[in-house]
C-alpha cells in the first residue's frame, strides 16, 4: 500500500540489514522513547529474528508489522505496528511506530498511520485502534490528532521507557471515527 511519499509492506528476511542500519543510525534518537535495548539488539541476527517473529505473529493474527519505505528510493525509513490484537467483542489493536530521524517533519508517519488504519479497519476488520504516547512527545500526539485519534485517558507509570516508568496518554480511534473524518475531508 502506498500514498504520496511512502509505502507499507511486511518486512522480509532480506530487510534485516536495512532494519539494522535504521536501528543503529537512530539508536540515540529512539532511546528516549523505547525500553532499554541490550547490545545484542543491534545485530543482524536479532533483526532477522524480529522479522521472523513478525511473520509468525501475522500467521497467529496477533500482530502486524509493516516497514515504512520511501516510495521513490524504496529505502526502509521506519516501522509501524498493530500489536496486541484482541478479537471477539473488542476487535482492538495497539498502534506503535518509529521513523528515521532524517525523515521527521515530512508527513511520512501521518501517511503511514492513515494507511495502517485503512488496513486495520478494512483488511483486518478491527473496530478500534489505540495508541499510548508520552505527554512530552508532542510530535506524536499531533500525528494521532491529525489522523482522527481522540484522547481517552491518562495512565500513570504505564511503560518502562529508557529505564524509567513513564506516564502515557491513551488515544484511540474506531472505524466509525475514521468514516466521519473521511466524510469531512470529502465535504471540504
Amino acid at each position: 500500500m502506498s500514498e504520496n511519499n511512502i509505502m507499507l509492506r511486511y518486512l522480509e528476511a532480506s530487510d534485516a540489514e536495512s532494519l539494522l542500519q535504521l536501528r543503529k543510525e537512530n539508536r540515540q534518537f529512539f532511546q528516549a522513547f523505547e525500553p532499554i535495548r541490550t547490545e545484542s539488539h543491534f545485530t543482524y541476527e536479532e533483526q532477522l529474528k524480529e522479522i521472523q517473529k513478525a511473520t509468525l505473529d501475522i500467521e497467529k493474527d496477533s500482530s502486524y508489522i509493516y516497514g515504512i519505505f520511501h516510495r521513490d528510493t524504496q529505502q526502509l525509513v521506519g516501522r509501524i505496528t498493530l500489536s496486541g490484537i484482541v478479537r471477539g467483542p473488542f476487535q482492538n489493536a495497539n498502534l506503535g511506530y518509529y521513523l528515521d530521524k532524517k525523515y521527521n517533519g515530512k508527513g511520512y508517519v501521518t501517511e503511514a498511520v492513515r494507511l495502517t488504519l485503512d488496513l486495520a479497519f478494512n483488511e483486518l476488520q478491527l473496530h478500534r485502534v489505540q495508541a499510548a504516547v508520552m505527554p512530552r512527545n508532542i510530535a506524536s500526539k499531533r500525528i494521532l490528532e491529525k489522523t482522527g485519534f481522540k484522547k481517552e485517558g491518562y495512565s500513570p507509570r504505564y511503560l518502562k521507557i529508557n529505564g524509567s516508568w513513564e506516564d502515557h496518554e491513551i488515544y484511540a480511534i474506531t472505524k466509525e471515527d475514521v468514516e466521519l473524518v473521511l466524510k469531512s475531508i470529502q465535504n471540504n
